[in-house]
């Protein structure tokens, strides 16, 4: 199973995790090390038949952040309120350098020589 952040709208803030299968995930995040999309997105990519059948498993299964073991993906909601701008690879590695402190820099750096 891998881990996905919801990142929404809530008034609660809870930016909840669920889980998904690894399959599911595969197809929700499906380019090369993705691990970020905006579910506007990926309703364009399937369709809405089969981006209502893929995600609706995933609200059965919620898992707390302090029993989540990582999370592998973040998916984001409400683009046209947020204007949720993601890297073309919809990679977090591949975040532009001006909008990440040096720490992460170095950090996606060592990460992108490792992919």
């Amino acid at each position: 199973m891998k881990n996905i952040q919801i990142i929404d709208g809530a008034w609660n803030a809870t930016f909840s995790i669920f889980q998904a299968t690894d399959e599911e995930f595969a197809e929700l995040f499906p380019g090369i090390d993705q691990d970020m999309d905006v579910v506007e997105d990926v309703f364009d990519r399937l369709g809405e038949d089969r981006a209502k059948k893929l995600l609706t498993p995933l609200w059965s299964r919620p898992i707390l952040k302090r029993d989540a073991n990582g999370v592998h993906g973040t998916l984001f909601y409400d683009r046209d309120q947020r204007g949720w701008v993601l890297p073309p690879s919809k990679r977090e590695v591949d975040l532009e350098p001006d909008r990440i402190n040096n720490a992460q820099r170095a950090l996606f750096d060592r990460r992108r020589a490792d992919i």
